[in-house]
């Protein structure tokens, strides 16, 4: 059982990830900006605290064994964030990454395609740029888990693939729940197998 600081524990994916862990019985710091969208779990302590005070979040991440962030890219500042989880003493760090900056062939990311949609462009940009931040990362022990295309809500089935930096997808394209997502993250916090690395998963 580890002791986990959520980030974003009241979004899509944070919150099945927070369900993740306490079924597996961890104990779990649930950060957000409204706290009282925060699912009531046992072993959950919520905690209100914003991405964008790193001199605040410092302080609530510090003495955890493991920060998960679930934070939208586009509401947080990259080295904000990286810097408070840095400067909190913990080393061991995941983040919810996106399919954006997947590779669909060598060297052609999902986000340079044409028919990329805009609404989707800046968000997808910044996660793009959050992972560029950590690949130069020294002292961290990152893992940037990327969904695939079609991140959204559906079964927990503990059915799917993992990959790295090809964007996985079968007859029915490109897709994972996000509860099954949170399997995958969950199994990395317990058995971590992507050091300093980013990989995805799909069905």
């Amino acid at each position: 059982m580890s002791q986990i600081a959520l980030v974003g524990a009241s979004g899509a994916a944070g919150s099945r990830i927070l369900k993740e862990l306490t079924d597996r019985g961890h104990r779990v710091t649930a950060i957000a900006r409204n706290p009282e969208r925060i699912a009531d779990l046992p072993g959950v302590t919520k905690i209100k605290a914003d991405v964008l005070d790193g001199q605040g979040l410092k302080t609530v991440l510090r003495g955890h064994d493991v920060v998960v962030s679930a934070v939208t890219f586009t509401s947080t500042e990259p080295r904000t964030l990286i810097d408070a989880v840095r400067k909190s003493g913990v080393r061991r760090y995941l983040i919810v990454g996106g399919a954006g900056s997947l590779e669909v062939a060598p060297g052609q990311r999902v986000l340079d395609l044409p028919d990329f949609p805009e609404a989707y462009r800046a968000e997808a940009s910044q996660g793009a740029a959050f992972l560029d931040l950590l690949k130069q990362e020294t002292e961290l022990d990152w893992t940037f888990l990327s969904p695939s295309a079609e991140f959204v809500p559906g079964e927990r089935t503990g059915q799917f693939r993992l990959g790295h930096d090809a964007l996985l997808s079968n007859e029915d394209g490109s897709r994972i729940s996000f509860e099954d997502f949170a399997v995958a993250l969950v199994d990395e916090i317990e058995r971590p197998a992507h050091s300093r690395q980013r990989f995805t998963v799909g069905y």
